[in-house]
This record gives structure tokens, sequence and C-alpha cells, in this order.
């Protein structure tokens, strides 16, 4: 069991999630306002999206990721920022037998412009998605594949950010222990995704699975969607990681009523203390997780 555990909040997410809890932070004040209300509950790390202001869709606009950072800092709140990457791989297949004529759902770019809001803003932490996946029922794919996942991490190692390995399948972390032996990544960081359909299931035999085989020292942590959320957060706490909770991955505090991320975080801090942990502060979490000074 880990007993000095890291909690991060993931706070919007990129999922069509925003008129089914009130709690969706969707503009930078709102996301901002969000991570440090996560903070102040007990967060180590906040991870963020951002969304449109108007429409609430996902973006990879690097203004709006400069509002949110900006005001997190200007909080005087400390907390450690993540911000994703994965944004710029959806590709909607086609319907039936037109399958290039690719759906509105379609945002896809290439590896680098990916990254251009963490050229910009250079965080303490950013997400790299470990391969392409089948998501959801549709016809989504999230686009990663080998090359591209090549020139991304070889970038984030050279702008001095520490990586979090998103590995939603295990032929995920396969490559992402390949990326590893190449030495395009220095000592990353990874997080387990469990539940989203069709990678792998949120189960105790996938989570040990995934642990079994991730490189010897690794700082790890994982999460489960839905009502799996803080079953999953105690396995991993179990099986010797850390915990992922937020609003990105679960709507619900319990049945009928609406969580907040501030109130994930709570919960799950209080899973932690009644099975004999503690939540790492940020500047803990920074020694635990090797993370570079900023500014």
């Amino acid at each position: 069991m880990n007993h000095d555990v890291i909690v991060t909040c993931a706070l919007t997410g990129a999922g069509d999630i925003t008129g089914r809890n009130p709690h969706v932070p969707v503009t930078p004040q709102q996301i901002a306002a969000a991570a440090i209300e996560a903070a102040k509950a007990g967060a180590t790390v906040v991870h963020a999206h951002v969304r449109d202001p108007q429409t609430g869709k996902p973006s990879r606009d690097t203004a709006l990721y400069r509002e949110v950072v900006e005001r997190i800092r200007d909080s005087g709140v400390d907390i450690v920022i993540n911000l994703t990457a994965g944004m710029g791989g959806d590709l909607e297949i086609g319907p039936g037998e037109r399958p290039t004529e690719f759906g509105p759902g379609t945002d896809l770019v290439g590896p680098l412009t990916r990254l251009a809001h963490v050229e910009e803003l250079l965080p303490e932490i950013c997400t790299l998605d470990c391969g392409t996946l089948n998501f959801g029922d549709g016809d989504t794919i999230y686009v990663a594949t080998p090359a591209q996942l090549r020139a991304g991490a070889k970038r984030i190692t050279e702008l001095g950010v520490k990586a979090e390995l998103e590995i939603f399948d295990t032929g995920h972390l396969w490559f992402a222990k390949q990326m590893i032996k190449e030495g395009l990544l220095d000592n990353p960081l990874f997080q387990l995704c469990l539940g989203i359909p069709w990678g792998a299931p949120a189960d105790t035999i996938s989570m040990k699975a995934m642990v079994d085989n991730l490189p010897a020292g690794a700082t790890w942590a994982a999460f489960g969607i839905g009502r799996q959320q803080m079953p999953m957060a105690a396995q991993a706490l179990l099986l010797g990681g850390h915990v992922r909770v937020g609003l990105e991955d679960n709507l619900w505090l319990e049945k009928g009523v609406p969580a907040s991320n501030a109130s994930l975080v709570e919960r799950v801090g209080e899973i932690i203390s009644h099975l004999g942990g503690r939540v790492l502060t940020p500047a803990e979490g920074r020694v635990t997780m090797g993370l570079k000074p900023r500014g």
C-alpha cells in the first residue's frame, strides 16, 4: 500500500458533460476557480483542459489555457499544474461505406501542434496519450501513432516538462516503455486510465496487470470513470499507486447528488485517511514526482 498519496483532480475534460452537472467548469475563470477550490480541498495536482466559453465544446486555444494558468498562478494558492496535450487527436470516421468522409467531430492535428500551449506556458506536467484507441461506441477514434508519439515525447523532454503518460490499454504501456528505452522520455509519470470504452476495463485484474508491467520504480496513478472512480482510487492506493478524481471522469458524489471537483477531492481524501494514508502537499508531490522548479 502507498501511504503518501498524490491526488490529481481532473477538472473538466473534453467530454460532452457540461449540461449534465451544474458544477462542470467551462470558462477560464470557472476552470481556474475549480482548480483553486480543489487545491484548498487538498489536491496535490490539477489536470486541466479548456473549453470554448460560448459553446462549452473542447478547445485547443492557447489563449484560453494562458488565462487559466495565469489565474491559478496569480491566486497565490500552491498547486501543481498538469495540462492536457491530448487534444487534436480526434478522428470521426465517415458513415457506412464512406469512411473517408470524416465527421464534424474530427479535430486532427500533428504532434507538435498538440503541444502549442505547452510550449508557451511550460506547465510542470503535461500528458501524452500513448496510443490509438476506439473512443466510445460510435465512429470516433483517438489517433496517436508511434511516429507522432515519438515526436511529442522528444519535444516534451526538450521543454523540460514532465510527461504524464496516459495508458488506456496494455499496448499503450508496451509502447510507452519502448519510448523510455529509446531515450525519448526522462523518468515519466504513468496514469492508468480505466473504464473508457473500449480500452482497459475498470477492475482489479486490469489494473494489476498494468501495474505488474510498469518500469521498476515508476511513479504511477490510476483512475476509473463513473461509479468506479472511488473503488479504483482505493485499489490504486492498495497496489502502491497514486489517485485521480474529478469531474472529467465522474459527475456524481453519490446517486442523485452532483459532485464538484472539491467534493470529489474531499471524498477521496477521506478514503485515503481511513486506509491509513495521507495526501501529499504540492511541495511534497513535486519531490515525489521529480519535478523541475519553475520561476
